[in-house]
């Protein structure tokens, strides 16, 4: 692994294994594991909410996820932090790797069924409202295309790869990593020129 201090984001859609694989990176390289669901859950406790009054809440009330993405972004400045969130590429701009995770919506509405003991027609429905809507508030909020791909590093479709599958391709890309720019510049300690 490089030495010094990485700072990874891990994004995807739902069902796409983005936690699976933050808790994977955490556990294997000894990563502070941030995400934005503790995030909220925090916000919540500090309010003095339920989670489900917060929720309620933050529907009317963009300041929240303003709020959220601000300490995403303060979290990244901490060493060897593994960033999880839809928009965390996007927030922590100056990311040493970012990963999205995707798959096929029918794969991902069956693994959210399987999590939430839900039947996968339901699953799919949440899921399909729950990206549109987000999708337009991410415009509205950041002017961020959710659908624009073009940020990061490494994208893997996470139905071809179970999760050591997964985690193995990312291991690849951080044990190989040069967190100081371009290894084919010829400007890194592993390159002479």
């Amino acid at each position: 692994m490089p030495k010094g201090c990485l700072v990874i984001t891990v994004s995807g859609l739902a069902g796409s294994g983005t936690t699976t694989l933050c808790r994977n990176l955490a556990r294997h390289y000894g990563f502070k594991h941030i995400y934005a669901g503790l995030i909220f859950r925090q916000m919540a406790e500090e309010m003095g909410m339920s989670l489900q009054e917060f929720q309620e809440y933050a529907e009317l009330h963009p300041e929240i996820d303003r709020e959220v993405d601000r300490r995403q972004v303060e979290a990244a400045k901490e060493c060897n932090v593994v960033i999880e969130g839809r928009l965390a590429g996007w927030m922590v701009k100056d990311a040493d790797l970012k990963i999205w995770l995707d798959a096929p919506i029918m794969e991902r509405a069956r693994r959210v069924a399987r999590r939430e003991g839900i039947s996968v027609e339901e699953a799919f429905v949440q899921i399909a409202e729950r990206e549109k809507g987000n999708r337009k508030r991410y415009l509205n909020l950041y002017g961020i295309d959710i659908d624009d791909k073009s940020i990061y590093d490494l994208i893997i479709n996470t139905a071809h790869w179970d999760p050591d599958g997964v985690f193995a391709i990312v291991k690849a890309a951080i044990d190989h990593l040069y967190p100081d720019g371009d290894a084919g510049s010829g400007a890194n300690p592993g390159n002479k020129k």
